[in-house]
């Protein structure tokens, strides 16, 4: 029960103030004029004043509230460094009891996590929202447990209370961790890029470890380099990267004696390899409808370079004019086909036939070029098939194909084969077919597949039409037709002719994305989807998957589609995940190249201390000892040597309220007549003694 006074006036406060004046004026010309009644008449004017300030009594029926203390315990991926994960329990079971033996306190336990997006701890951000959940007047203080590396200081909130921090970790600590502070997302294939690596150390270095680390360097999961690197020095990488698409490098120190943790010794960095300007050489051996197929395909696309020569002078015309007067610019047959052929990525055969133009031994320099990785793409027509047919030159050595010097003639549908649904060069084109299905081809050349020979396309009579081929180190293709230019013309609907062409380009191009046996993953929030594509007819093993933590996992794929095999998999793990199934083996990184979370793990009270010295509270280590919990008055210290403060703050909420007048209006007009009487008599009596 409590009982307060409160006012109620009757009249306005600036009349009421002006009424006050006025009886001050009168009781002191009272005075002046030495009238004996004098304080009789001031406290009349007082009593009437009370009256018009209508005084009441209020009377509440209190019910007390306890006191909350709120517990940001903080369980981020830095926290389970070492013991930490044991520190914050004890400290925490030893504040509830101290909470608990408070007379009117309770605690309240909010939880931070790692934030999403490595955004890293959001301790402000927790702590925020819990003062937001909880009535101001009853906070009472706040406990901090954590390494005190806090990535939000932006968004310390205003605490009504002390915020305290009790420290985890220990105070001879050390750390080392390695940075990678540049690497490009894109690089050109075959020229050196530059990253920027540095190891450092942190905190109490032993004597014996400081100065020199083991740095291991690999590439796409193969067997890691290990080299001697200096700490605390910027080092300067060359990588040339060996394939296109993603390229993954990891990098890791190894680990030193006594150091915090190894989470941070280990970097992923994945760049993309891509060619710079793709050099393709196209010979046209006679003008014909489709040479411009080729042509206008290759110039739109901004990254080729094209070398375009045709062969305008027919072999039966024989006017005895020399070769290299025919043509407006000499064709360098030396220049291209010896000294460098080795610069092309791509050299393309359209209709072209023996001439004598091009000698022997430039035709074996193009052989060798295959063997050694090059590709060559041989686009036939009729002449496939005569005498002066490429596949009667050394070519033949590469060709997958045999010639029957048959020309087919006649209107047919080019099909996919069981082998083409399932080949990346030509899956799925059947789903680009307008209605109606793809508009007729009229001319074929026969052909046979041989040796490494894929066929992925037949035509007229179940023949083959598109040949595949990996020879050496090289790719070689043969089109058996001269008519894909009738579905860019979109004859009977026309076809996906320009589609078909970049991916077979782009196949003997090596794109990754166009391999046939491929095992890939690609990180999807925090998940791995994983692909696998095969020419096989049977469904693959299960692929085995190796987490960051080494824990190892067998996922069945599901089939999506001919030759097409996927899942997804939680991946919950920030770092590298190896997969293997079969002879095929990726890494792939999930998550950033190193965790914000471990880029100081060295506990520090520095980021939140200025924020903890403005609320009152204190700093104290676990390890130095539990702190006591003590009850100080606001404004007051808060933390001392052992022990840390809470405000009380008495606060309450009133169930039942009273308001009853002190005095009812005819008691205040009674006593001020009584007290004018009063002073009348006075001054009656001083009168009649004067007299």
């Amino acid at each position: 029960m409590s009982g307060t006074l409160i006012l109620n006036p009757l009249l306005p406060l600036p009349l009421l103030a002006g009424i006050g004046v006025l009886a001050l004026v009168l009781v002191v010309v009272a005075l002046w004029r030495g009238l004996a009644g004098w304080p009789w008449r001031g406290l009349a004017a007082l009593v009437l004043l009370a009256a018009l300030a209508n005084p009441s009594l209020q009377e509440e029926d209190r019910k007390p509230l306890s006191d909350i203390v709120i517990a940001v315990v903080d369980e981020t991926s830095s926290q389970s460094v070492g013991d930490r994960g044991v520190q914050v329990q004890s400290a925490l079971a030893a504040l509830r009891a101290e909470v608990a033996a408070e007379p009117n306190a309770e605690l309240r336990e909010v939880t931070v996590r790692d934030a999403p997006g490595d955004a890293g701890s959001p301790v402000m951000a927790t702590l925020a929202e819990a003062i937001a959940a909880e009535p101001r007047d009853r906070i009472a203080g706040a406990v901090i447990l954590s390494d005190g590396q806090a990535h939000d200081t932006a968004l310390t909130p205003d605490s009504p209370a002390p915020v305290h921090l009790l420290l985890t970790g220990r105070d001879r600590d050390w750390d080392r961790r390695l940075i990678v502070k540049n690497a490009p997302a894109f690089a050109i294939l075959g020229e050196p890029v530059m990253l920027t690596l540095r190891v450092e150390d942190q905190g109490d270095v032993p004597p014996g470890l400081a100065g020199v680390a083991d740095l291991s360097i690999a590439v796409d999961g193969a067997e890691p380099e290990w080299y001697s690197v200096p700490v605390g020095e910027d080092l300067e990488l060359p990588v040339t990267l060996s394939h296109g698409g993603q390229n993954v490098l990891q990098f890791e120190v190894a680990e030193a004696e006594g150091e915090l943790t190894t989470r941070n010794n280990a970097s992923v960095t994945a760049i993309n390899g891509v060619r710079d300007r793709l050099r393709v050489l196209l010979v046209s051996g006679e003008p014909h409808a489709g040479e411009r197929v080729w042509r206008n395909l290759l110039k739109s696309d901004p990254s080729v370079d094209l070398v375009h020569f045709t062969i305008l002078r027919p072999p039966e015309k024989q006017d005895g004019i020399p070769v290299d007067e025919l043509s407006l610019i000499a064709f360098p047959t030396r220049e291209l086909f010896v000294e460098k052929i080795d610069e092309f990525d791509l050299i393309i055969f359209d209709r072209y036939r023996l001439r004598g133009i091009l000698p022997t031994q430039y035709l074996e320099n193009v052989r060798d070029y295959v063997f050694n990785g090059g590709t060559v793409l041989v686009a036939a027509g009729p002449e496939f098939g005569t005498a002066d047919s490429l596949w009667r030159s050394p070519l033949a050595d590469i060709l997958p194909v045999t010639t029957t010097s048959r020309v087919l003639e006649g209107g047919f549908r080019p099909a996919l084969t069981d082998l083409g649904q399932r080949h990346p060069v030509t899956q799925g084109l059947e789903k680009q077919a307008p209605e109606g299905g793809w508009g007729r081809w009229f001319r074929q050349i026969e052909i046979a597949a041989r040796g490494q020979g894929q066929v992925v396309m037949q035509g007229l009579e179940d023949k083959p039409l598109l040949v595949l081929s990996r020879e050496g180190k090289g790719r070689v293709a043969v089109l058996a037709s001269d008519h894909a230019w009738l579905w860019g013309r979109g004859y009977e609907g026309g076809g996906p002719q320009l589609e078909l062409l970049r991916r077979l380009a782009h196949w003997m191009l090596k794109e990754p994305d166009l391999e046939e046996e491929t095992l890939s993953a690609i990180p999807e929030d925090q998940a791995l989807r994983i692909t696998r594509r095969t020419l096989a007819s049977v469904p693959p093993k299960a692929v085995e998957i190796t987490a960051p933590d080494g824990t190892v996992t067998q996922l069945q794929l599901a089939e999506r589609g001919p030759g097409l095999y996927s899942a997804t998999i939680p991946a919950p793990l920030v770092g590298l995940y190896r997969l293997k199934q079969d002879d095929l083996a990726t890494v792939v990184a999930m998550g950033p190249p190193a965790p914000r979370e471990f880029e100081t793990t060295l506990a520090s009270a520095a980021p939140l201390g200025d924020y903890i010295a403005a609320t009152g509270g204190g700093t104290l280590r676990i390890e130095d000892g539990l702190p006591d919990l003590r009850a100080v008055g606001i404004g007051r210290t808060a933390a001392g040597r052992g022990w840390i403060g809470i405000t009380p703050r008495e606060a309450y909420v009133a169930q039942d309220v009273r308001v009853a007048e002190i005095l009812p209006a005819w008691a205040w007009l009674l006593i001020a007549t009584a007290l004018v009487l009063t002073g009348w008599l006075r001054e009656g009596r001083m009168g009649q003694r004067r007299a």
